[in-house]
């Protein structure tokens, strides 16, 4: 079986919602970056680690925001539980629409 991503993923009032479930692969949780600035707010972990490129990892608090810039790479280290986040896309543009502007 072909898995695309190692989540699953749910959108709630333009935020998405992603689980990342307590018997994923470790292998499928790769160096990757994304297209926008991100804010991440922890909503469940069970000693996940968040790692920036260059940088030592860090645990994700539940309650906790983590900043993500748009086209840093990074991952995210397997935990002994379920994860879930809450993801907010940062638009830089001022004519989509979105309501997401950047500060």
């Amino acid at each position: 079986m072909v898995v695309d991503k190692p989540y699953t993923e749910k959108t709630i009032n333009k935020t998405l919602v992603r689980e990342f479930d307590s018997d994923v692969d470790v292998d499928e949780l790769v160096w990757h970056r994304d297209k926008k600035d991100r804010y991440i707010t922890v909503k469940e972990s069970g000693n996940w680690q968040l790692q920036m490129d260059d940088e030592l990892p860090i645990d994700l608090v539940e309650g906790e925001v983590y900043f993500i810039p748009k086209n840093h790479y990074h991952r995210v280290i397997k935990g002994n539980t379920t994860l879930v986040v809450e993801i907010d896309e940062i638009c830089g543009c001022k004519s989509c629409g979105c309501d997401k502007m950047k500060l």
